[in-house]
């Protein structure tokens, strides 16, 4: 819930800026137009972090599906090369018993590496995502939610809910800042504020609307999961759903348990190769957008002849999330993405004040209500919710702030068409 409430505030000022931009795209291209060339390249690094993380956070739990699907089959794979090489809480079987202690060991996530490749080949030749087949797939992820939801009820058991809050509230916030990055995404409803018949009422209503749906189901997956399962059991799984399924169909009489297992392990395959398709997609985006801003080289926005898409760039960022895929768990990559999203997001909601106080005039599709107050909130809960996260998370994410603004000081910079020779 306080997630959702923090995209809602922040969804909400990201549309402000949306429209007042007369063209789609990202928030790099919203800053770029409004704040200015530094703000802009800030929140492109940022948002290449974003895209970046929560990709291969995807594509590991893509991969841990997948030996789920191997396992439901019967086939029975060497697990080193199907886990991450890195397990900071090492991996288990069905009996609590260690497969690989905590630390490094030899191996790669193979599944991880392959589904990013596999995705930048398509991506490289072009995609074009009609209405039609997301409405399918998005169709499909919600059946197997629901499916999980209702067979999952049956088998909940009240003593997993105690304690309800075993970390308290230092608990709530530090989850709700790992989990963040499962919301990226709503604030696309924003970018297409232009294309609203009535922005004023469309936007706001569209983005709190696939809020309060997003959240509904997310609510209901974490009450079955925990009631079926002791919370500790899936800490760190990246398949923790379909993997409770298993544990909870070998007891008696829920076998029935075996074929929901299969439906929703199909329903969230399909979830995952979208988002990472989207994603991707984004990332290469951004590098093409900044390059063609000549912040980044020429290379990254040559497009390819015969497929006339950003080749150089959609393989870059390819190969920046498939070998670290293959070798971190998802908890690490999670942690870099949401604090890049919360980052980008606390620009976008002070960006909204700035420029409503140095351009008053300037046309808005959509002005989010009651001044300054919200995108105050959204700045502060934003904030609230970095400040969940673990501190080396804070150092890295610091440390890749500190490469970027020292790329843009020494050379995008230098090569911007705003820049003066003293």
């Amino acid at each position: 819930m306080l997630v959702a409430i923090v995209c809602a505030l922040t969804g909400l000022c990201y549309a402000e800026l949306a429209s007042m931009i007369p063209i789609a795209g990202s928030a790099y291209t919203y800053t770029y137009a409004t704040l200015g060339e530094l703000i802009a390249w800030i929140i492109g690094w940022d948002l290449i972090l974003e895209y970046a993380f929560s990709n291969m956070s995807v594509s590991v739990g893509f991969a841990a599906h997948i030996v789920d699907l191997l396992d439901w089959l019967g086939i029975r794979l060497d697990p080193k090369w199907l886990s991450p090489a890195f397990l900071p809480l090492g991996l288990q079987d069905l009996s609590g018993k260690d497969i690989f202690s905590s630390g490094w060991h030899f191996g790669f996530d193979i599944p991880a590496f392959v589904v990013v490749l596999l995705l930048t080949v398509v991506l490289v030749r072009g995609i074009r995502e009609s209405a039609r087949t997301n409405n399918i797939m998005v169709l499909v992820k919600i059946a197997a939610i629901l499916l999980f939801i209702g067979f999952g009820t049956s088998f909940i058991h009240g003593s997993n809910y105690h304690p309800f809050s075993p970390n308290g509230f230092s608990g709530v916030l530090a989850g709700g800042s790992i989990i963040f990055f499962t919301y990226i995404g709503f604030d696309s409803v924003s970018t297409a504020s232009e294309e609203c018949r009535n922005p004023r009422r469309d936007v706001p209503i569209g983005i709190i609307a696939t809020l309060i749906v997003c959240t509904i189901l997310y609510v209901g997956v974490a009450a079955v999961l925990t009631g079926m399962v002791p919370w500790q059991s899936i800490a760190g799984d990246g398949a923790p759903v379909v993997n409770a399924l298993k544990r909870v169909s070998l007891l008696p009489g829920a076998h029935r348990l075996h074929w929901v297992r299969l439906f929703v392990l199909l329903g969230a395959l399909v979830g995952m190769v979208s988002s990472i398709l989207v994603f991707q997609l984004g990332q290469a985006r951004v590098w093409y957008a900044m390059s063609r801003d000549r912040l980044l080289p020429d290379v990254f926005s040559n497009v390819h002849p015969k497929f006339r898409t950003p080749a150089f760039a959609t393989w870059v960022a390819g190969f920046l999330v498939a070998i670290p895929a293959g070798l971190f768990d998802v908890g690490t990559f999670a942690e870099m993405s949401n604090i890049g999203t919360l980052f980008a997001f606390v620009l976008v909601s002070i960006g909204v004040i700035v420029l409503r106080s140095k351009d008053p005039a300037r046309h808005r599709g959509f002005r989010v209500p009651f001044g300054p107050v919200i995108p105050l909130l959204s700045t502060f809960f934003c904030v609230l919710l970095m400040a969940g996260l673990p501190a080396i998370t804070w150092v890295r994410f610091f440390v890749w702030l500190v490469i970027g603004l020292c790329v843009y000081s020494f050379y995008s910079r230098k090569r911007s068409e705003f820049y003066q020779v003293k």
